[in-house]
């Protein structure tokens, strides 16, 4: 009877430091972890743990929306590991099983749970769609060079070598790598041949 414990975070630059801490203050002896976003259905640690999950063993997780997607996906997850046997320990609501009241609360938690992405995902389009009205607007990241550094470089580079540009550049406070001069470069022969 091993009680497991699975964090997850959802980008790179989030810790899971606090997830982990609670997991081993409440008895998970084994803890799994990962960075992967929840929208994503691969997650290799959590399939790696579902398969160890035996009959008696627990799986421990801080927030249920840690091991699912969706209300759906969430319920149908926990009620396969209740019929195979397993405990299923959710920290900020409690311990699921089979009892009725067990029942009703995890289906309106996964329903909040996935209401409230379904808001963040909302609001976010709602953003870029105002943020589109903007002339200037470009989705992804925004641009390191301005079109003034870039002219600039270029300039250095009809009498200059890359490296020496490079090093120009970089005096002059504008930090420019060589593979981006030449991306630059490349970009405005294509276009004069155009």
């Amino acid at each position: 009877m091993t009680v497991y414990g699975y964090a997850r975070v959802s980008t790179i630059g989030q810790d899971l430091e606090a997830q982990i801490q609670a997991l081993e203050k409440e008895g998970a002896t084994e803890i799994f972890q990962e960075k992967f976003t929840g929208t994503q259905t691969d997650r290799p640690q959590l399939n790696k743990l579902l398969e160890l999950l035996e009959e008696d063993d627990t799986l421990m997780v801080t927030k249920l929306d840690r091991i699912a997607r969706s209300a759906t996906q969430g319920s149908d997850l926990v009620k396969t590991l209740i019929e195979k046997g397993v405990r299923v320990n959710i920290l900020n609501m409690g311990i699921m099983d089979n009892k009725p009241t067990s029942k009703l609360i995890r289906t309106i938690f996964f329903a909040f749970a996935e209401f409230e992405r379904d808001m963040i995902v909302e609001r976010t389009q709602e953003g870029k769609a105002i943020a589109r009205q903007n002339p200037n607007y470009r989705e992804g990241r925004p641009k390191k060079y301005n079109q003034y550094q870039l002219d600039e470089a270029m300039k250095l580079l009809e009498t200059m070598s890359f490296a020496q540009t490079e090093k120009e550049m970089n005096r002059r406070g504008t930090e420019i790598s060589m593979s981006t001069l030449k991306r630059e470069a490349k970009k405005r022969k294509a276009q004069d041949n155009k």
